[in-house]
């Protein structure tokens, strides 16, 4: 399965402990991860800005999350109702990277539920999943 983590997530499994680390560990092992340079360029900013990460621990997340990774690019960007073009072009680039699940803790975003054939699921959702084995 594809899967697409959006920023919030990833930059909180590299900083935090807890599900957020389970559910990308999770995706590196038993699915294939989708990223792109969107979620790359927003996720230094975030570790960077927010988590004061180094430069050293930045670089080594977005080389880790390239190993074996799907790129995918925004554009085009999708037709999806949200306001946060940045969103927008998040959404947009798990769609074109064919994903077939978005993970995310934007509430905008998962009020959504479907976008096209990709489920949008809260960390705990797809947590719950895996661990289900749905």
């Amino acid at each position: 399965m594809r899967v697409f983590l959006d920023t919030n997530v990833v930059a909180s499994a590299t900083a935090t402990r807890g599900l957020c680390e389970d559910v990308l560990r999770t995706v590196i092992e038993r699915h294939d991860l989708v990223v792109s340079d969107v979620l790359v360029k927003e996720l230094q900013r975030v570790l960077r800005d927010k988590f004061r990460a180094s430069p050293e621990l930045i670089a080594e997340v977005v080389w880790l999350l390239r190993q074996d990774a799907t790129e995918a690019s925004s554009a085009p960007l999708a037709d999806i109702p949200l306001r946060d073009a940045a969103d927008i072009a998040m959404v947009s680039s798990a769609l074109n990277g064919s994903a077939d699940i978005f993970v995310t803790g934007d509430r905008e975003i998962v009020n959504l539920k479907t976008v096209k054939s990709m489920r949008i699921l809260t960390p705990r959702q797809f947590w719950d999943r895996e661990q289900s084995g749905s």
